[in-house]
């Protein structure tokens, strides 16, 4: 299994940090080129490695942390995706006067829109709901471990990303298909966006 990261910022770092920490090798990508990269690639971890935003989308496990604004041209032109999964880690909202606003996205959920986009991608939404300096913390906190949600349309797909987070050392919960991910988890709005939640065992 190959894993990649498009986007470096506060939440692709986080993500690459806990996946060197497992012990698993990834290659992460900006807009800027891997050598942009050079100052934060030893911050992240022992396999980590800088890439093209084209060699890190043909992993089998692909990242999508980019600002939601970017993730179009983020994507544009890439290989097929050939049922590959991509973990959407975005949130479709922007900083307005009064806060975050969300995108309008006519009623659809964010992962929804991203897989019309990414056809024959399977679309899982996860790692979308801690803040980036919570999302980098330890998952084990206090005698438990931090939990992380996974929604989508491909049951398959949510139990390797299940699968994935448990391995990094935090605990999945499946909170079912887009929808019910556009209810519970998305940001803003879900009720258990933002929310550091630590199951005990």
């Amino acid at each position: 299994m190959t894993i990649g990261i498009v986007g470096a910022g506060n939440i692709g770092q986080a993500i690459a940090k806990h996946l060197a920490s497992a012990g698993i090798p990834a290659s992460i990508a900006n807009n800027r080129g891997p050598s942009s990269l050079s100052s934060i690639i030893p911050t992240l971890g022992a396999g980590i490695t800088a890439a093209e935003i084209k060699v890190a989308a043909k992993a089998d496990i692909v990242f999508l942390a980019v600002p939601w604004s970017a993730y179009a041209d983020a994507v544009a032109g890439l290989a097929p995706w050939g049922g590959r999964i991509v973990i959407d880690a975005m949130n479709a909202a922007e900083v307005g006067p009064e806060g975050f606003r969300p995108f309008d996205l006519g009623g659809r959920s964010s992962s929804q829109v991203v897989a019309e986009r990414l056809t024959g991608a399977r679309v899982v939404k996860a790692f979308n709901t801690l803040p980036a300096a919570a999302l980098a913390k330890d998952p084990h906190a206090d005698g438990g471990r931090r939990v992380l949600f996974v929604s989508g349309d491909d049951a398959s797909a949510r139990q390797e990303v299940a699968k994935l987070i448990d391995r990094l050392g935090f605990v999945p919960i499946d909170l079912g298909d887009f929808e019910m991910g556009r209810r519970l988890q998305q940001f803003p709005g879900g009720p258990l966006a933002g929310i550091n939640i630590v199951q005990f065992p």
